[in-house]
C-alpha cells in the first residue's frame, strides 16, 4: 500500500492537517475505497473507517458490509459499523428513500466520530459528483449557493477528492489493483442523479472532454461569490428576534437590502429554525419575498412564514387543535386555555342563551366565520374583527371558538353573536382561563 513511485491523485490534503484523527466513510464503492487507501498511506494522521448498512438491498447490502470488514482487516484499519431501517424511517418521517438514507447515514457518522474521538469526517465525493450536483440544483431552480455545488468543508465534514475525476479514481484503483463493490442501483434510471450520470454527462464530455474540471472551476468561483454575498448578508441581518419555535426579522430589513442579498437574508432567518436548508428552493424564497401582509405561507419542514406588524415571522407549524365537546362542570383543556361549562357566571368567560339541551363545542377560530356583535350594523368575518382589534394572525389561530351545533356563536376576545346573547335570565356560562405561555412572537 506504500509502494515507492506509485501513482498519486490531486487530492486536497490540506483539508486533513497532520496530526488529525479522521473518520473515513467507506461504502465499499470505488470512491470511498480510493479515499481510504489514500488516507491509509499518510503516516501523519490517525485513521478510523466507518460503514453504514442502509438495509435497502438485502443480501447485496450485507455483502458490501462484509467487503468493507474484510478490507479493513487486511489493511489493519479499525472499523465501526452502523445499521438503520431506512425504509421504515422514510415512511415514518415522510421522506424519500434517498433523503432518509442520507439523514441516517450522516447521523451515524457524526455519532461515530464523537465515539471514536475523530475531529474530521472524510467522504469520497469527487469532481463528477460535484458536476452532477450542480446540474441537479440548476434544474431544480437554485441560486448561486446551489450552483456552487458540494462544499469541500462543512463543519467536521471534509471532501479531499472533490477535484479528482471519476476517471482518475478508476485509474488509481487499477494501478494499485484495489477491489471495490459495485452498487446495483447505480444504473437505475429511477434516480435523477443516475439519469444525469448516464445520459447528460456523456454528452457534455463529448462536447468538451474538460467539462467536469471546468465545472469544478466554476463551482469554486461561485463558492467565493457565495461566501462574499453571505458575508454581506450577515452584515445586513439586523433586527432578529427569536423565541421557542419561531424567528422574525423586520420586513424593512428585507426591503432595504440589495436584491442579491434578499434571498440570503431569508436563508439566515431560516437557519434559526434548525431544520436544514436542503428542501428550501428558489420558488420558496420568491414566495416569501412576495408575501402579502397578514398572509400565511406553508414551507417545507413544517415551517410557516407570516408577514405581520412590519415583520417576517417563521414558525414551526403546530398540530391543528381539535374540536371538543364542552360537558357541564368538566374542565376542558384546549390549546392555551381551560374552558368549563357552568350554569352560572363565575370569573371571566362567555355567557350564552343557547338551548340548555344542545351541545356546545370548542374548536379552532374560523377566519371566514361571521359574528354579529353588539353595536355593529351587521355581521363581520372573524378575520376582519381581529384585524380591527389588532389581534395578529398568530394569536387568532389559538383563540377558542364556541359552536352551538355547527353554528359559530362566540369567539374569545371578540364576543358573543347577537343571536346567542342572554336576555338577562338564565344562561349557559363558559368560564375561560388562559394559561401563561412561553413567550409568543407577537410580543417581540
Amino acid at each position: 500500500m506504500k509502494d515507492a513511485g506509485s501513482p498519486t491523485l490531486p487530492a486536497d490534503n490540506s483539508l486533513i492537517p497532520p496530526g488529525s484523527r479522521v473518520l473515513c466513510a467507506v461504502s465499499g464503492g470505488a470512491d470511498s475505497v480510493c479515499l481510504l487507501h489514500l488516507l491509509s498511506r499518510r503516516e501523519d494522521v490517525s485513521l478510523v473507517a466507518a460503514h453504514f448498512n442502509h438495509q435497502l438491498r438485502g443480501a447485496e447490502a450485507d455483502r458490501d458490509e462484509q467487503f468493507v470488514r474484510d478490507l479493513c482487516t487486511r489493511w489493519g484499519i479499525p472499523l465501526t459499523v452502523g445499521r438503520g431501517e431506512v425504509r421504515t424511517f422514510a415512511q415514518r418521517e415522510g421522506l424519500s428513500l434517498e433523503e432518509a438514507a442520507r439523514t441516517l447515514r450522516y447521523a451515524f457518522l457524526s455519532q461515530a466520530a464523537e465515539t471514536e474521538g475523530c475531529g474530521l469526517i472524510a467522504t469520497g465525493h469527487n469532481a463528477d459528483d460535484n458536476a452532477e450536483t450542480m446540474l441537479l440544483n440548476l434544474i431544480r431552480g437554485t441560486g448561486v449557493a446551489g450552483l456552487a455545488g458540494i462544499p469541500p468543508v462543512r463543519g467536521k465534514l471534509v471532501r479531499p477528492l472533490l477535484s479528482v475525476t471519476r476517471e482518475e479514481i478508476t485509474a488509481y484503483l487499477e494501478a494499485y489493483g484495489l477491489p471495490h463493490a459495485e452498487d446495483s442501483t447505480n444504473p437505475d434510471p429511477a434516480y435523477s442523479r443516475n439519469r444525469i450520470r448516464a445520459q447528460v454527462m456523456p454528452v457534455l464530455r463529448a462536447l468538451n472532454p474538460q467539462a467536469v474540471p471546468h465545472m469544478g472551476r466554476a463551482a469554486r468561483e461561485l463558492t467565493a461569490l457565495r461566501d462574499y454575498l453571505d458575508q454581506e448578508a450577515r452584515r445586513a441581518f439586523v433586527g432578529l428576534a427569536t423565541g421557542p419555535g419561531w424567528a422574525s426579522l423586520p420586513w424593512e430589513t428585507l426591503q432595504d437590502a440589495p436584491e442579491p442579498l434578499q434571498p440570503r437574508l431569508v436563508f439566515l432567518l431560516w437557519d434559526q429554525m434548525g431544520v436544514g436548508r436542503k428542501d428550501l428552493g428558489a420558488v420558496h424564497l420568491e414566495a416569501v419575498l412576495a408575501l402579502e401582509n397578514e398572509r400565511t405561507l406553508h414551507l417545507p419542514r413544517g415551517i410557516t412564514a407570516q408577514r405581520q406588524r412590519g415583520r417576517l415571522f417563521l414558525e414551526r407549524r403546530k398540530a391543528p387543535l381539535p374540536t371538543l365537546e364542552l360537558l357541564p362542570n368538566v374542565p376542558t383543556h384546549w390549546g392555551s386555555y381551560t374552558l368549563t361549562l357552568l350554569d352560572h357566571r363565575e370569573g371571566e368567560g362567555l355567557a350564552l342563551s343557547t338551548p340548555a339541551e344542545g351541545p356546545l363545542t370548542v374548536g379552532p377560530c374560523p377566519p371566514a366565520g361571521r359574528l354579529w356583535l353588539p353595536g355593529a350594523k351587521g355581521s363581520r368575518t372573524v378575520k376582519r374583527l381581529c384585524l380591527d382589534r389588532g389581534i395578529p394572525l398568530s394569536r387568532r389561530e389559538g383563540l377558542p371558538a364556541i359552536y352551538a351545533g355547527d353554528r359559530l356563536t362566540a369567539v374569545w376576545e371578540l364576543g358573543v353573536d347577537m343571536e346567542a346573547l342572554p336576555a338577562g335570565g338564565p344562561c349557559r356560562f363558559i368560564q375561560v382561563i388562559k394559561h401563561r405561555e412561553e413567550e409568543e412572537h407577537e410580543g417581540k
